[in-house]
């Protein structure tokens, strides 16, 4: 099983690459034999902004432009899908939030227009998602951040695709104790990432 774990933070050095590249290494555990590969948007120089040649694309006037059809040949040979960042005003960063609106685009990731039936087309796509923030689990629950950050990233976005959210977690606060046991928590991510879960058999059956 193949790995697609995508990081959106410009500091190699950070929290944020540091839990991908622990949830890598439990991805790639000895004797699994399952493979991943870590898209650094910022680092790969990905262009985040949504054009004119993007919304022809979602009216479906014009091709999929050469960039974005790697990100998705990227996600089409991927079994899971991994999204791990830092929390910035309450959701993704912009970076990875274009690299969403750029790639899940219509005719690819949905299907939809003026005489199409709406249909989600990434029923078969995985997705985990590993946000990292410096604000405490109870202003998260006093604020109703969480459910916010759910209803507009698990919802707004991967199941109007279809795709299904396994894997929803935040790690929060950044002292040295923390910073040890998101590390631990990301290795077990990855770990568990083609494990077949209770309750994901009850819900295929």
């Amino acid at each position: 099983m193949h790995a697609l774990i995508v990081v959106a933070h410009p500091d190699q050095g950070s929290l944020t690459h540091s839990v991908a590249r622990h949830l890598a290494e439990g991805v790639a555990q000895p004797g699994e034999g399952h493979s991943f590969e870590i898209a650094d948007l910022s680092d790969e120089g990905f262009k985040p902004e949504f054009t004119l040649t993007d919304l022809a694309v979602h009216r479906r006037d014009v091709p999929i432009p050469a960039d974005i059809a790697t990100e998705q040949a990227r996600i089409d040979r991927a079994d899971a899908l991994v999204l791990v960042f830092p929390v910035h005003w309450w959701s993704m960063p912009a970076l990875l939030k274009g690299w969403v609106d750029r790639v899940f685009s219509n005719g690819w990731a949905y299907d939809e227009g003026p005489d199409i039936k709406s249909v989600k087309k990434l029923r078969h796509l995985k997705v985990h998602l590993v946000g990292l923030g410096g604000a405490s689990a109870s202003t998260y629950e006093r604020r109703g951040y969480r459910d916010a950050m759910k209803t507009q990233i698990d919802h707004g976005i991967f199941d109007y695709c279809g795709a299904r959210v396994v894997t929803s977690e935040l790690l929060l606060g950044s002292e040295a104790a923390e910073v040890a046991l998101h590390l631990v928590t990301a290795r077990s991510i990855g770990q568990d990432l083609f494990t077949t879960r209770p309750d994901q058999v009850t819900q295929a059956a």
